[in-house]
Parts: structure tokens; sequence; C-alpha cells
């Protein structure tokens, strides 16, 4: 069976907020075992744990705020758009990239694509 809307949402709102204030090793347990990661679309695809782990380590310290701004959930698939402001050397930079992922029945992340580029970092 599925995983439902329900869980498919719960575990979205909990990306959303571990990317911005949770650990690298929070973030992993979200996944299913074999789980890829492509973020951005087009760089390589992380196919590991460890890459994975390593991957949102680079995040771990910084001065982040996460907000989900839109999400939408069909056939245990979701598409979201969510922001992440970082506030670095005095300077405050905005992300808004749009993710897609799969789930497994346990709505276990299975594969996650985020799309945005360098011209989509905004300072201000």
């Amino acid at each position: 069976m599925a995983a439902t809307n329900e869980r498919i949402r719960e575990v979205v709102e909990r990306y959303v907020a571990l990317v911005g204030s949770g650990t690298a090793a929070e973030i992993v347990d979200l996944y299913a075992e074999g789980a890829t990661v492509e973020d951005p679309v087009g760089s390589d695809v992380l196919t590991t744990r460890e890459q994975i782990a390593a991957f949102y380590g680079n995040l771990e310290g910084l001065e982040m705020e996460t907000r989900l701004v839109a999400l939408r959930i069909a056939g245990g698939e979701a598409v979201f758009h969510f922001e992440i402001v970082t506030k670095a050397d005095g300077a405050t930079y905005t992300l808004a990239p749009f993710d897609a992922m799969t789930f497994d029945d346990d709505g276990r992340i299975t594969t996650m694509r985020a799309f945005w580029s360098g011209e989509d970092m905004v300072a201000g």
C-alpha cells in the first residue's frame, strides 16, 4: 500500500524544517535505503547514504531559516516549492528551489531532485 498523502505531507514538512535547523543524520533518516539525490538537477546523482549525509552535512552550522511555500501530492509523489534564507558574513541569501520527491510505501524518500541554479540565489 502506497504512503498516504498525509504521511507524505508530514515527511515534506519535516524535511523543510530539518534543512533549516536539523543535522545531516536527521535528514538522511527521512530517506529509504537505496535512495538518490540530484541537487541541483544536472549535477552528479548521489547514490549512497554516505554521499547523501556528506551533502547535507554542508548545511550544518549555517544560520538558515526555511519555509514551505507550496506543496502538491499525487500518486505517491510530491513536488514542493520552499525558501531557504541563509545569513552569512553580514549578508542574507535566499534560494527558493522546487523539489520533486518519490516515496516508498512507508513514506520514506526514494528520490529527490531539486530544480534551481546559481542564478536563482538572491542576495539582499
